[in-house]
């Protein structure tokens, strides 16, 4: 049986899985099993042995059987009676097939997903592939350089004037399997009410260039909050962004963003006149003086990392002690949180591994023994069915949402819910707005507009009582409440879960914070740049063997990622919901999600530590890299992965001489020659384009790509194929918007809906009026006494001019 505790009840329980998947994206099967679902890993003789060539590195097998680990296996010969009796009924039973074949490989053909689908149409199928099945790029390939390469966040890596650098670890693998997983969680639902399954086209490049650090998301750090045509060409040295200081015993991080942070920070400093000018309040002023950082180095120089975090904790100042992964292991946080527990991977392999990357219901969602549960799924979807639907291809139309969100996690998560059909209310107001409408001047920026989308505003003051049980009765109304506040912030507004629930059963509550509900470090202050700093994940992103080149200063990662993570447990508490008829809470820790992205890594590490090896396979094959092109600091990303694509390399480049010496002829003789082996590749990138010699590369089969900047990303052709991005006009730009557009590339899934973002209380009469069914006069008393909030009337009139909607919206293709 599996090890749950007696009052806990799996999300997924009784949903079958069949993951006929093989490498990094066995991680999508591993999420889904963790919230209980009914997962069998199936090696199915032709359909299986379509592999990405892999050798498999000590990391890469650690990561393969930690995903593995407790899921149960099968092997399938469909050459005998016997096999085809088995591999039916492995069918017959599935709710979602998992499958990772090559477009147009012959696995792909005996699997013959269409034939599926019209044998068994409630069947929900999830296709995942490097580059998708529907564009002229479906039979390129990809490795973790490459899509980095890609999406665009290899031009946001390194430092400038030097080669662009490689982010750590698998990245792009980690984040699109939560998209992956979310993606296929929402058909899921959607097909209980529905009766019908759907195909999911799923790209790895798509999932990655929108959950990993999007240029057209919410908050992107690419454009700084500058419009992309006025961005310079060049890569940005923003490391003062979030500056790592050096101190008594290594360095810490600091993120002062707010007007508060940086007077606390001014105060801790001994409030030095020389920037004392109350100029320095705004960021713009403060990041263009080149005296500060020094100041700040002299005045933390002879601190140590624990005097700091604490001294900042202090004064308000959002400070993280840089920590390496081996700290991180020891720390009592980790220990106290209980996200990591050993387990036995292979034979006499005994690791940490990662012990559910949710809470739910204040426990740990983590399929513990290979046994799951036989509790029954939900066979329709009662509950959800008597909402109101005009439409039928928005997954999750007629699903309620109240978004109590602020800033990348809160806004995506929200936004991912609007953009699949939920009714979405931002619940916010001026006294403490949400940092992206603050962050520039003027009603609306892109980063905003691109993460509040498909909601509705209602400004509420919910300092004041009434206030607080006006959000209680659209509570009692609603299908899922989500919240990225500090631990304990709920609970003193009057909205802690118990009341919530007692509200509403059926209510759904999800909340994120930077370190999780519980352990000591549960109260701090938490950006995504601290996370990354205390995680061991910012002493990671470094040129190898140079300690302190430290390179993850504009990335927003794990924001985006870990948005995803809590939309994938809503949802999955909403299946739960039809079959118990009562809600649930989930809770998502960026801290965990992030360490869940280096679950090998630890392993390895931990290993290491007890003395025990495990496989001495190179990390990477040779080449493995980013080469300089011709052109302006133009890149590309090269990579092999065993003999037959190093073959073909040598030979797409006419270096036939390098097949000949014996000491390349093996991945660890490659290895050891790696210098040689990229001076002959860098010659023959050097005198072709990127995209030359990405083209070239890819036609040879050899994972290969161009660096993009931002920028590119609209006008490379595999994007605008694959309809990923469309122009969304506002009526306070001067320009349309690039936004993200496909959420789920389905045959019976609609691109999301175009209600552009809304001003700070742009809905709250209607809200008032429809929803809450409150007279006009008690409205207009209620904001007389401004414990309701609208828009204000300046931008209201903009609104009025007929500039308002975007009538002129197109796809970027």
């Amino acid at each position: 049986m599996t090890n749950y505790h007696c009052d806990y009840d799996p999300p997924l329980s009784g949903v079958n899985v069949l993951d006929l998947s093989t490498g990094p994206m066995l991680e999508v099967g591993r999420l889904l099993a963790d919230l209980g679902a009914v997962c069998t890993r199936a090696d199915v003789r032709g359909i299986n042995d379509d592999r990405d060539g892999r050798a498999g590195s000590r990391l890469d097998h650690l990561a393969e059987l930690i995903n593995r680990h407790g899921i149960a296996e099968v092997e399938v010969d469909r050459g005998s009676d016997e096999g085809v009796a088995e591999w039916d009924a492995l069918l017959a039973n599935a709710d979602i097939l998992i499958e990772s074949t090559r477009p147009g490989s012959e696995a792909a053909a005996v699997l013959n997903v269409a034939a599926l689908r019209a044998r068994l149409p409630q069947l929900v199928v999830l296709s995942i592939s490097d580059f998708g099945a529907t564009t002229s790029y479906r039979e390129w390939q990809a490795t973790t350089p490459v899509l980095h390469a890609l999406t665009s966040e290899l031009s946001r890596s390194g430092i400038p004037g030097r080669d662009p650098l490689i982010p750590p670890g698998e990245l792009p693998y980690n984040v699109a399997a939560a998209q992956a997983a979310m993606s296929v969680i929402a058909v899921y639902l959607h097909s209980l009410r529905s009766v019908q399954g759907e195909h999911i086209d799923f790209s790895i490049l798509d999932g990655a260039m929108q959950s990993l650090d999007p240029p057209f998301g919410i908050a992107s750090s690419a454009s700084a909050g500058i419009p992309l045509t006025q961005l310079p060409r060049e890569r940005p040295e923003e490391r003062h962004r979030y500056p790592i200081i050096p101190c008594a015993d290594g360095y810490v991080r600091i993120c002062v963003l707010a007007k508060r942070q940086w007077r606390g920070l001014w105060k801790w400093m001994g409030s030095p006149a020389e920037f004392a000018d109350p100029k320095y309040d705004t960021t713009l002023e403060r990041r263009a003086n080149p005296k500060l950082i020094p100041a700040i180095n002299r005045f933390m120089v002879d601190k140590t990392r624990a005097e700091l975090e604490r001294q900042g904790q202090r004064h308000g100042v959002p400070t993280a002690a840089v920590l390496s992964l081996d700290e991180v292991l020891e720390s009592d946080h980790l220990a106290a949180r209980g996200f990591l527990r050993e387990v036995e991977l292979a034979p006499d392999v005994v690791a940490p591994a990662p012990n559910g990357l949710l809470e739910i219901d204040g426990h740990r969602a983590s399929l513990s023994v290979a046994t799951p549960s036989t509790t029954p799924a939900p066979q329709s979807a009662p509950i959800l069915g008597r909402r109101a639907r005009t439409r039928g291809d928005l997954p999750l139309e007629g699903i309620k949402v109240l978004d109590l969100g602020v800033i990348v996690v809160g806004g995506d998560s929200a936004r991912l819910f609007g953009d699949l059909g939920a009714e979405v209310i931002k619940i916010e107001n001026s006294s403490f707005p949400d940092g992206l409408r603050v962050a520039f001047s003027g009603p609306m920026v892109q980063g905003f507009a691109a993460g509040h989308r498909n909601k509705r505003s209602f400004g509420v003051d919910l300092r004041q009582p009434e206030g607080v049980s006006l959000v209680k009765q659209l509570v009692a109304d609603a299908d899922v409440v989500l919240a990225n506040f500090k631990p304990g912030v709920l609970d003193s507004l009057g909205l802690e879960e118990a009341t919530l629930r007692g509200l509403n059963p059926g209510l759904v509550l999800v909340e994120s914070s930077a370190f999780g509900p519980t352990g000591p470090w549960a109260e701090r202050l938490g950006y995504g740049p601290l996370v990354r700093a205390a995680a061991g994940l910012t002493d990671r992103w470094i040129y190898p063997d140079e300690p302190g080149t430290f390179s993850d200063a504009i990335t927003t990662y794990p924001d985006h990622v870990a948005a995803r993570i809590g939309v994938l447990g809503a949802l999955a508490l909403l299946i739960r919901r039809e079959r118990t008829g009562t809600g649930g809470s989930a809770s998502v820790a960026q801290f965990e999600v992030m360490l869940s992205h280096m679950a090998a890594q630890i392993a390895a590490t931990a290993l290491e530590r007890r003395g025990q090896s495990f496989g001495e396979v190179p990390e990477h094959d040779a080449p493995w890299g980013v080469f300089e092109t011709a052109g302006d600091d133009d890149w590309v990303a090269i990579t092999v992965r065993n003999d037959a694509e190093w073959c073909a390399l040598c030979q797409t480049i006419d270096r036939a001489d390098l097949l000949v010496l014996p000491e390349l002829a093996t991945r660890d003789g490659r290895d050891r020659n790696r210098i040689a082996v990229d001076a002959a590749i860098r010659e023959w990138t050097s005198r072709r384009s990127a995209a030359e010699a990405m083209t070239i590369l890819q036609e040879s089969g050899i994972p290969a790509g161009k660096m993009l900047r931002a920028a590119d990303v609209p006008e490379w052709s595999y994007y605008t194929e694959r309809g990923v991005l469309r122009r969304e006009r506002y009526p306070f730009g001067q320009e349309p918007y690039l936004m993200e557009n496909t959420q789920i590339a389905g045959s019976g899934v609609a691109d999301p809906p175009f209600n552009r973002a809304p001003l700070l209380g742009e809905h709250t009469r209607e809200i008032a009026l429809e929803e809450l069914r409150l007279g006009p006069a008690e409205v207009d008393d209620l904001f007389d006494r401004r414990v309701l909030e609208a828009a204000p009337n300046q931008w209201l009139a903009l609104l009025h001019e007929g500039r308002a909607d975007a009538a002129d919206n197109v796809s970027a293709t």
